[in-house]
Parts: structure tokens; sequence; C-alpha cells
């Protein structure tokens, strides 16, 4: 019988030690404003699992909702003037 001790190595990768790179850190920094305006619209969806939305109920998650849009609109934005040339 074999032993499968020797596959395991090379299909489970050795973990990276010393945490997040420099430039993994700046790619969350730069996409933490996306990142807040969606907990936003989670804690105002959250609420109403259990009960019906009341006219300000609406109004908060229309407004997390336009928030969360312009987040991924500068985001894209962003990127894409960071490309060389400025190619879109």
């Amino acid at each position: 019988m074999k032993s499968i001790a020797a596959l395991q190595a090379v299909v489970t990768a050795n973990p990276p030690v010393g945490g997040p790179t420099a430039a993994e850190l700046d790619a969350i920094e730069a996409e933490m404003p996306l990142i807040l305006a969606e907990v936003e619209l989670l804690d105002a969806q959250i609420p109403l699992l259990d009960r019906p939305a009341t006219a300000l109920d609406e109004r908060r998650i229309r407004r997390a909702r336009n928030r969360v849009l312009a987040a991924r609109r500068d985001l894209t934005n962003r990127a894409t003037t960071a490309l060389p040339g400025g190619a879109a």
C-alpha cells in the first residue's frame, strides 16, 4: 500500500510567513472606501430581514446603495487612470 503523505506536500502549499505584503496592504487601503460603503449597506439591510421596511429604512438603503455605487465608480476610475498611457 502506498503512503500519501509525500503527496500532501505537493498538494498543500506552504502558507506565507509574516503576513500580507506591502502591495497587498496598499490594495486593501485603496479599496477601503468601497468596503466601508458595503458594510454600511449591510447594516441597513440586516434589520429588515425580520420586519417590513419603513420609509426611513428605504431611504437609508437607497443612500447606502448610492454610496456603494459611488465608491465603486471612484475605485474603477482610479484604476483606469493608473494604467500606462491613461488607456481605459
